[in-house]
């Protein structure tokens, strides 16, 4: 009996066993340690290893910005055209206005030159001004500007614009006050030929005709019973006043293709009035004018002057700007169609 109560008594105070201390501290420190180690995980998760992105979506991402910009590109040249269009819709506006302010000033009356002069009158006022001017010609100072060819009965011949000075009448009043530029008109090449063949043989010096003309004057057996000597005028014949009719215009405006004028070597490619004035001894401020008078005498038809309706007409008319505009219209949309079928999603067939 005392040993049984002994046992009982010692197996209140024996120790829990290893399965009891098991099932109850194991699993309380497994889940505290998990739950640190997640968290410390999570908190270094964002600053250990960044997020990957693979290299197809990186690829598509860079194209994504190119095709962007080529797609607007795309849309360019039918921005380009457009503007020309319209570029060409304000050229159309502006030729007609120039056109119906030359032919406004055509029709009125002309003005007689002997009451204007360059100190009195604004000349840039005066273009396209008709004007009646009365003078004498100086043939031996005209310009020849050229060449420009002209069509006569279906065959184009070369030849010059001859610009003489228009001289003033001594004592008439009726005459123009100070030195006119003229454009005479027209005349074939061999006009200006025969110019600068005279203009060379005037420079010659002539030193044999004298001689000669003294020796059979002295050897002459009349001259002996003369008591003074014959003299021999030249007839110099008598210079008319000519009356010209004329547009006043200013320098011509050359394009990059034609040549440079070259004074010294009388060769003039296009009117530049202060250059032709200096170089026929007139002051720069010279007018300058065309002469349109139709009344040709048929036994001397050059100069041809100016036909009138030249001065109304352009290199490009307004109907020429209408149909640049809407060439450049319609390639601006044709482009810009093709730009959009081509940027068009296409629709997958299933």
């Amino acid at each position: 009996m005392a040993a049984a109560s002994i046992s009982r008594s010692l197996t209140k105070f024996r120790t829990p066993s290893c399965s009891s201390l098991s099932s109850h501290r194991i699993p309380t420190l497994f889940s505290s340690s998990y739950s640190n180690s997640a968290a410390a995980l999570s908190s270094a998760e964002p600053q250990s290893s960044p997020a990957f992105v693979p290299q197809d979506q990186v690829a598509e991402k860079g194209r994504g910005g190119g095709s962007r910009w080529s797609k607007w590109l795309l849309f360019l040249p039918g921005a380009i055209t457009f503007g020309l269009g319209t570029w060409q819709v304000f050229r159309r506006q502006d030729k007609i206005k120039m056109l119906e302010y030359r032919q406004k000033r055509l029709e009125v009356e002309p003005l007689k030159f002997n009451t204007i002069s360059p100190s009195t009158e604004n000349l840039d006022t005066l273009e396209f001004r008709r004007v009646i001017c009365k003078g004498v010609f100086d043939e031996d100072r005209s310009i020849y500007v050229g060449p420009r060819s002209r069509s006569i009965s279906g065959v184009t011949e070369n030849g010059y614009y001859v610009i003489t000075p228009l001289m003033p009448i001594p004592n008439n009043p009726d005459s123009v006050q100070s030195p006119v530029l003229v454009n005479r008109g027209w005349v074939p090449r061999s006009w200006r030929d025969k110019s600068f063949e005279a203009s060379r043989d005037g420079e010659q010096p002539s030193s044999i005709a004298p001689s000669s003309v003294q020796q059979n004057e002295q050897s002459s057996w009349w001259r002996f019973w003369s008591k003074k000597p014959r003299i021999v005028e030249e007839q110099v014949p008598a210079i008319a006043p000519v009356e010209v009719v004329g547009v006043v215009r200013q320098s011509e405006k050359p394009s990059i293709f034609v040549p440079a004028n070259d004074p010294s070597s009388r060769q003039w490619f296009y009117v530049d009035v202060p250059a032709i004035a200096r170089a026929c001894g007139l002051p720069e401020g010279t007018v300058y004018i065309e002469d349109i008078n139709e009344n040709v005498n048929p036994s001397n038809p050059y100069p041809v002057p100016k036909d009138v309706n030249t001065l109304i007409r352009s290199s490009v008319m307004p109907q020429d700007h209408l149909n640049y505009m809407l060439t450049w219209y319609s390639l601006s949309a044709a482009v810009t169609f093709m730009a959009y079928k081509r940027l068009k999603p296409k629709k997958s067939r299933r």
